[in-house]
């Protein structure tokens, strides 16, 4: 009984909660929406998982990876060879407080070498004593390399190569500064060589 309503004609017999279905028909770009859906599916596990023809999202992820720790050695390898080369920068927004050597030298050096450079387990960066090399260079090599005897691991891969040069800068400008109780002098007195941090 459609009490002169066509939208009764089309209604089920079933309901619940006194809600009744329509009889309606999907629009037909849903329907084919839909098939396509389908059909692409049963494309992309031919493809993906009989044939073998593409890649997994974890073989790409490896391929991936592969090509970023490529590109990343070939960046460091890069900078690693012109190291000899390399000068302190001057730049202020590198070297001055809150500049990325600053940050990075808080972050990653400071648990060891204290925010004031003047040594805790690490050995006090302020003085003419320097273990590994009083320049900037030897400085460099030294974040690079590690000292894995006396506990201070490799950045070799952590920080990208800006960042090496950064902190290094950095630390090249607290030579000679005067932090409060600082760690007694190690070695023997090495004057610095190479450009000055104080120029």
């Amino acid at each position: 009984m459609n009490n002169g309503n066509p939208d009764n004609a089309k209604l089920l017999e079933h309901e619940a909660d006194g809600i009744k279905e329509l009889d309606n028909l999907l629009p037909p770009w849903w329907v084919w929406l839909f098939n396509l859906t389908i059909i692409f599916s049963v494309i992309y596990m031919i493809y993906y998982h009989v044939a073998g023809a593409g890649d997994l999202q974890a073989a790409e992820y490896t391929k991936e990876w592969k090509r970023g720790e490529e590109i990343k050695s070939a960046s460091i390898a890069k900078f690693e060879s012109g190291i000899a080369t390399l000068t302190p920068s001057q730049d202020k927004e590198i070297i001055g407080t809150g500049g990325e050597g600053h940050r990075l030298f808080v972050t990653y050096c400071a648990p060891c070498h204290r925010p004031d450079g003047g040594g805790l387990v690490g050995p006090n960066l302020c003085d003419n004593y320097w273990i590994h090399g009083s320049n900037y260079v030897d400085n460099v090599k030294t974040i690079i390399n590690g000292v894995p005897a006396k506990g201070m691991l490799s950045w070799r891969g952590v920080l990208n190569p800006d960042q090496i040069k950064a902190v290094s800068s950095y630390i090249y400008t607290l030579r000679g500064t005067n932090p409060k109780n600082p760690k007694p002098a190690e070695n023997t007195v090495t004057a610095p060589t190479g450009p000055s941090a104080f120029e």
